[in-house]
């Protein structure tokens, strides 16, 4: 009979220590894509936004022209090489990526299509994410999502968007974003 109530108390005290345990146990917060995009873009919206980098090709070098963002200011005997120097009008919405205020436009050969030179936005591009997929589970508690990354280009001149869209131009590229449970809560711990 000992052994009985024995059993039964600890039966009893199992019992109640588990709905104790299960009581106290709260279920994370669900993280859908939208909240994640949330928290990514945060994360963004904290980044000061610096100006785009833009690879310019030939047809890029004659659209600035147009533009008035430079002027040819030497032609070299081979007539595919020149040097161009940065106007007013260029100086206002763009910079050389290696500073200064010359382009030397100096292809290896007339056909090289390969031949670009960097410029950066004067206007901030802010990082913007979206398209971000259901966050799947991972090992440790962690969870994950994909997601696109773009550069926007919104208060840039119309000029250097198309000089943007050339080849080259990355304006656009995939990551994934890690969340993590902090109390209650997920929070943004990494991005690759």
């Amino acid at each position: 009979m000992k052994n009985a109530v024995k059993l039964l108390v600890l039966g009893m005290l199992s019992f109640l220590g588990a709905g104790l345990l299960l009581s106290g146990c709260k279920s994370a917060p669900d993280l859908t894509a939208a909240n994640a995009q949330v928290l990514i873009q945060a994360k963004y919206d904290l980044t000061p936004a610096a100006g785009a980098e833009i690879l310019v090709d030939l047809a890029g070098m004659g659209r600035g022209a147009t533009a008035k963002y430079w002027t040819r200011t030497k032609l070299y005997p081979n007539n595919y090489w020149a040097d161009f120097t940065l106007n007013p009008e260029g100086k206002k919405v763009l910079k050389l990526k290696n500073g200064g205020d010359l382009i030397q436009w100096h292809p290896l050969n007339a056909g090289d299509k390969d031949y670009t030179i960097e410029v950066v936005t004067l206007s901030a591009a802010p990082l913007k994410a979206h398209d971000v997929s259901d966050p799947q589970d991972e090992v440790g508690g962690t969870k994950s999502a994909s997601y696109v990354e773009t550069i926007s280009l919104d208060g840039v001149p119309n000029d250097l968007k198309v000089m943007a869209d050339g080849p080259g131009n990355r304006l656009s590229s995939r990551h994934v974003a890690t969340f993590a449970l902090d109390g209650s809560a997920w929070k943004l711990q990494s991005v690759n």
